[in-house]
C-alpha cells in the first residue's frame, strides 16, 4: 500500500512538510505566543493561561494533544510552548518509535519539565503506546526483562515531563491514549485575511518585495494552510526574480501559480482530474471511492486522505451513502453546466386517511 504522506509531499499544494520547507522554516517560525498572533485565537488564549499557571506554580505543563490537517502549525506551536516554558524540546514521530526500547531510551534522558513532541502520534505501534500509559500518568515505566517464569519487571522512575502529540487523524487514536492528554486543541484552517498577514510577515523576514495584490493572490490559492502559503511565496519569489523585476505583484503571482498548475481555488491537476472523473465518467456521481480509485489509477487511501478533505471543505464534492458526488460549485469552477437533476419525490403521508 503506498504511503499517502509520501504522495502528499509530491504536491506543491500539500500541507505535508517537505525537505525544502525546513531550509527556511527556522527563519519563519514564530518563537513566542506574541509572535504567533494570526489565527487560532481561542487556542492561543487557552495555552497562554495554561503556561502562565504552570510557570507560577513551578509545575510541569500538562500533556497536550494537537489535532488538525497538516501545515496549520502544530509543530510550530510545540516549539513555541517549549520556548515559553524555558525548556528543551525533543522531537520524534510515531512511525520512528518502532520498539519499546526506542521510547524508553528517549524518556529516561528527559530532564524535569522537558517536552517530548511526537508527530503523527496516531501511528504509534500498539506495544510502544502501552509503555507510554504509565509514563504519562505516573512518570514510570515498567520494563520487562526475560520471558516466561524468569520474567522480571523493573520499574524505571522518570523525571516529570510533558508530551505534546500531533495528529492529522484524531479518530485513529485509541481512547486510552487520548484520555491521558489533559489539554486537547483542534487547529482550524486560516481565513484568506489571516493568510495575507502570514504572507506579509514571511515576505518581510525573507526580504521579498510584495504588494497587497500579491498577498491576496497567494492567500486565496493557499487552501487555508500556513505552510502552503509560505511555500508558494518562495516559489513565486523565484519566478519574479527570473521573469520580472523581482517584485511580487498580483499579476506576477497569478502567472507563477498558473505555471505551477495551481488555480484560483488552490486546486492542482490531481484535484481537477478527480473532479472531472466524477463529472465525465460518472455523470457527476454518486460514485464509490474504490471505483474512482480504479479509474484514476490511484490508491483509495490517497484520494480519501490527500485529495478529498479540501474539496469537501470548499463544497466541491459531497459524500453520500451511495458515494461521492460533484456539486454545482465544482461545475461552475470548471466552467461546466451542471446536469438537470429531477426533484426529490415528496414524502408519503404516514396516515393514508389524510
Amino acid at each position: 500500500m503506498p504511503d499517502t504522506e509520501d504522495i502528499g509531499r509530491r504536491r506543491i499544494i500539500s500541507g505535508f512538510e517537505k525537505v525544502e520547507d525546513s531550509e527556511e522554516a527556522l527563519a519563519l517560525r514564530p518563537t513566542t505566543l506574541d509572535e504567533y498572533d494570526v489565527g487560532q485565537e481561542r487556542l492561543i488564549t487557552n495555552l497562554r493561561v495554561a503556561i502562565q499557571a504552570a510557570r507560577q506554580r513551578g509545575d510541569v505543563l500538562e500533556h497536550i494533544l494537537f489535532d488538525g490537517p497538516p501545515g496549520l502549525g502544530k509543530t510550530t506551536l510545540a516549539y513555541v510552548i517549549a520556548n515559553e516554558m524555558g525548556v528543551e524540546m525533543h522531537r520524534t514521530s510515531g512511525p520512528a518509535l518502532e520498539r519499546a526500547t526506542d521510547l524508553v531510551g528517549i524518556l529516561t534522558n528527559l530532564s524535569r519539565g522537558q517536552i517530548l513532541f511526537i508527530d503523527e502520534i496516531h501511528r504509534l505501534p500498539r506495544v510502544v503506546e502501552e509503555y507510554l500509559y504509565p509514563a504519562m500518568e505516573d512518570f514510570r515505566i515498567d520494563f520487562i526483562v526475560d520471558k516466561g517464569p524468569y520474567a522480571k519487571t523493573i520499574p524505571l522512575n522518570l523525571e516529570p515531563f510533558t508530551i505534546i502529540g500531533a495528529t492529522t487523524r484524531a479518530g485513529m487514536l485509541t481512547a486510552p491514549l487520548r484520555e491521558r492528554f489533559g489539554i486537547f486543541h483542534h487547529l482550524d484552517f486560516y481565513t484568506p485575511e489571516q493568510l495575507e498577514r502570514i504572507v506579509r510577515r514571511a515576505a518581510n523576514l525573507l526580504a521579498i518585495p510584495i504588494d497587497e495584490g500579491g498577498c491576496r493572490e497567494l492567500a486565496a490559492r493557499s487552501r487555508g494552510t500556513a505552510r502552503i502559503v509560505n511555500r508558494l511565496l518562495r516559489r513565486v519569489r523565484d519566478y519574479a526574480q527570473v521573469r520580472a523585476d523581482g517584485r511580487v505583484t498580483q499579476e506576477i503571482a497569478a502567472e507563477a501559480l498558473h505555471a505551477m498548475g495551481v488555480d484560483e481555488q488552490g486546486l492542482d491537476p490531481l484535484d481537477r482530474k478527480y473532479l472531472l472523473t466524477i463529472i465525465d465518467y460518472y455523470r457527476g456521481g454518486p460514485v464509490g471511492l474504490n471505483a474512482l480509485a480504479a479509474t484514476l489509477a490511484e490508491d483509495a487511501g490517497t484520494l480519501e486522505d490527500v485529495v478529498e478533505p479540501y474539496l469537501l471543505k470548499i463544497g466541491f464534492i459531497i459524500r453520500t451513502s451511495r458515494g461521492r458526488q460533484a456539486t454545482e460549485r465544482a461545475y461552475s469552477h470548471l466552467g461546466l453546466q451542471p446536469p438537470h437533476r429531477p426533484p426529490a419525490a415528496p414524502a408519503l403521508p404516514l396516515d393514508l386517511d389524510e
